[in-house]
């Protein structure tokens, strides 16, 4: 019997090690594959200095993050505390510029009231130069007082000084006949005014009345004080 027919195939249980074939076969570099089942090789540990590479960059990276963050919190805390400060500036020039304001108010009433009191005595001073000098001024003021009379008044006296008594019977004008008024002398009324009585009430028209009114006007109740020539003048009399 012939040769068993070997040449074109080889039992399985007679090969140990095979791998697939590849056109790389023919340059001399292995192309076998891992066998299944195989785990792939862990990477090799990385060297003392690739781990000190690794430690700096690390550092560098946290250094640039927490510089990072130090900025945007450093500008969060720099606008907050310029507006608390523009606040507060803010609030003291607010106190300031009221303080101010109120030094100036106190200034401008001070300097009105200093005025109004040199108004008053200004005026004060008038009024006695115009009773000493222009005695006929007692007319205007009691035919004032007169018309300031409803004309159903009866039994009307105009009572004033002795001196402007005198001078209204001698020279004065006054509409008494059609009034039905005469004239009274009163030692107690001072010169340049008088009172109008009559039935249904008076008229105060004396210096200290008038003048407590002027002065009212100005804002000051300030009464009447006559100078001391005056005084001693209407004491003589």
């Amino acid at each position: 019997m012939g040769t068993p027919l070997y040449n074109r195939f080889i039992p399985r249980e007679e090969l140990h090690s095979f791998s697939a074939w590849s056109p790389d076969s023919f340059s001399g570099e292995s192309a076998a594959a891992p066998a299944p089942g195989m785990p792939p090789a862990p990477p090799p540990a990385p060297t003392a200095e690739e781990r000190e590479a690794q430690l700096q960059a690390q550092i560098a990276e946290a250094r640039q993050a927490g510089y990072k963050d130090g900025y945007r919190d450093g500008l969060v805390a720099l606008d907050g505390f310029k507006q608390s400060y523009a606040t507060q500036v803010t609030a003291q020039v607010a106190a300031v510029v009221a303080a101010f304001q109120a030094q100036l108010d106190a200034i401008e009433q001070q300097l009105a009231q200093g005025l109004s009191k040199v108004a008053v005595e200004i005026a004060r001073q008038a009024v006695r130069s115009e009773l000493s000098t222009r005695p006929q001024l007692i007319e205007a003021v009691a035919q004032e007082a007169l018309n300031a009379l409803v004309h159903s008044a009866r039994h009307i006296r105009v009572r004033l000084h002795p001196e402007d008594h005198e001078f209204l019977t001698q020279q004065g004008q006054l509409d008494l006949d059609s009034r039905g008024a005469r004239l009274l002398s009163d030692p107690s009324i001072r010169r340049g005014g008088c009172i109008v009585e009559s039935d249904i009430g008076l008229i105060d028209a004396t210096v200290e009345t008038r003048w407590r009114r002027a002065a009212a006007a100005l804002g000051h109740d300030s009464p009447w004080q006559p100078d001391d020539t005056s005084e001693r003048r209407e004491d003589k009399a």
